[in-house]
Order: C-alpha cells, then structure tokens, then sequence
C-alpha cells in the first residue's frame, strides 16, 4: 500500500466552494484502478490548507494510471481552479505502526 500525501492550499475565500466541490470530484478518485480509500483534512491553523490523504494499492496506479487518464482531466477541471500554489505532492510507505 502507498499514501499519497497531497498538500491544497485554496485560494482564501474559496474554502467553502471548494468543500462543495469535492464531493463531486471524489467519484473520480474512487473509480480509479488500485484506489483503496481517501481523506480530505482541514488544517486548523490555516483553514486554507488542506491535505488529501490517498490510499493507492501501487505508487503507479496514482502516477501513471489516474494522472494520465482521461478521468483526471475532469479532476484538475472541477477543482485545480482552487489552488494556489498547485498542490505539493508526495508518496509514503509503512515503515512502522
């Protein structure tokens, strides 16, 4: 199993829209090839940051098969708008626990 750590600054004042919109975007990530499970999260000390917590099966089945199917493209359609900076992205492995 991989986590992909994503990090989502909103451009202020959007938080409200954007926490609308995802329900609409999840459906894309959950269809997906080798998607196990996702969390959104709200940063309580800056409520524009976000990060999205996804559970792939393989680090390829995010790199490769949702970021460049066609799929993704309704993705970064329905919410890249939010962002700025674009989101940080990073993978992680169970080293313990």
């Amino acid at each position: 199993m991989v986590l992909e750590i994503a990090v989502l600054d909103v451009v202020a004042g959007r938080e409200v829209e954007f926490e609308q919109t995802f329900p609409q975007a999840a459906p894309i990530l959950q269809s997906m090839q080798g998607y196990r499970s996702h969390r959104l999260e709200r940063c309580i000390e800056t409520p524009s940051r976000y990060v999205l917590l996804v559970e792939w099966d393989r680090i390829e089945d995010h790199t490769e098969g949702f970021r460049n199917s066609p799929e993704y493209q309704q993705w970064r359609a329905l919410l890249h708008h939010f962002y700025d900076p674009p989101p940080q992205v990073a993978h992680y492995t169970t080293v313990a626990g």
